[in-house]
C-alpha cells in the first residue's frame, strides 16, 4: 500500500537532528512521499536543500498567512523567481486566519491575492491554510479561476464550504483531527462525501493524533489517520490508501 503525505513541515528544527530516521520510519510503513509546504520567505532556501536531498519530499513555497510580521512585499517577487525554476511542486502555504489574535484581513488578503496569481501564472496547485475565513477564501478562489485547484490543508469548514470546494477543483486535506471522536463535523463530512475529494496529511510535527496528545506529530503517523477513515467508511484500508494516493497525484502533478 501506497501513502502520500500532503502536508509535512519536515524541514522544522525540530526534525533536524532526525531527520533520516522520521523519515526511514515513514518509509517503512508505506509513505512514499512527503510534499513539504513554506511557511516564510527565509526559510525557503533550507526547504529546498532539504527537500533537494531526498526524492520523496516535494517543495512548495508560500507565504502563511500566520506570519505576517515576517513577510515583505518583495518575497512575492522571490517567490516568482523561484517558481520559474520549475522544481517547486506547489505555492504554499498560503491562506486566510481569521483565527488569530488581531487578524489583519486586509494584509494577509494581499499575500494571498499576489500567492493566487502566481500560482495561476505557474500553472501550480495551492496548498490552503484557512481558519475561521473559508467564505472569504471561496470568494477568492473563484475570483483568481485557478486552472490546478490545490488542497484544503487540515479541513475545517462546513459540508457546504467542503461541496464548494471540490466544484473549484479543491481535494480536502485530512490529519489527525480525524482520530477525535469529538470531532463529529469533520467525520460526517468524511463518511458521507465522495472518497474521491479527501487526501491525507499528518502537519507534522504539528496537530498530533487522538492518541499521541502532547507528543510531535510525525509522517509515518499519517496511516493511522488512513485506518480511522477507513473505519468511518466501512471499507478496506487498501482502498483508502489507493483512493486518496491517486487524489494527491491528481493535483501535485510531480509525485509518484
Amino acid at each position: 500500500m501506497q501513502f502520500i503525505d500532503t502536508h509535512c513541515h519536515i524541514d522544522f528544527p525540530v526534525f533536524a537532528e532526525k531527520r533520516s530516521e522520521v523519515r526511514e520510519r515513514a518509509c517503512d510503513v508505506g509513505v512514499s512521499d512527503i510534499v513539504v509546504p513554506g511557511v516564510t520567505a527565509e526559510k525557503w532556501t533550507t526547504l529546498l536543500d532539504i527537500a533537494g536531498s531526498q526524492p520523496m519530499f516535494h517543495p512548495a513555497l508560500g507565504l502563511h498567512p500566520c506570519f505576517l510580521e515576517q513577510h515583505k512585499p518583495q518575497n512575492l517577487v522571490l517567490l516568482d523567481e523561484l517558481l520559474s525554476r520549475g522544481n517547486i511542486c506547489a505555492v504554499g502555504e498560503i491562506g486566510l486566519d481569521l483565527f488569530i489574535s488581531g487578524a489583519d484581513l486586509e494584509q494577509q488578503l494581499f499575500y494571498l491575492e499576489g500567492q493566487l496569481e502566481l500560482a495561476q501564472k505557474y500553472d501550480l496547485p495551492v496548498l490552503l491554510h484557512v481558519r475561521k475565513a473559508h467564505d472569504q477564501m471561496l470568494k477568492s478562489l473563484r475570483s483568481a479561476k485557478l486552472s490546478r485547484g490545490g488542497i484544503v490543508h487540515a479541513y475545517s469548514g462546513s459540508r457546504q464550504q467542503a461541496e464548494q470546494y471540490l466544484q473549484l477543483g479543491f481535494k480536502l486535506g485530512i490529519g489527525g483531527t480525524l482520530t477525535y471522536e469529538r470531532a463529529k463535523k469533520l467525520r460526517s463530512i468524511v463518511e458521507t462525501l465522495p472518497l474521491e475529494g479527501f487526501v491525507l496529511e499528518t502537519d507534522a510535527p504539528d496537530m498530533p493524533l487522538a492518541n499521541y496528545r502532547g507528543e510531535i506529530n510525525l509522517p509515518q503517523r499519517v496511516v493511522e489517520v488512513a485506518e480511522v477513515m477507513a473505519k468511518l467508511r466501512s471499507c478496506p484500508l487498501e482502498f483508502v490508501s489507493a483512493i486518496t494516493s491517486q487524489n494527491a497525484k491528481q493535483i501535485i502533478k510531480s509525485l509518484r
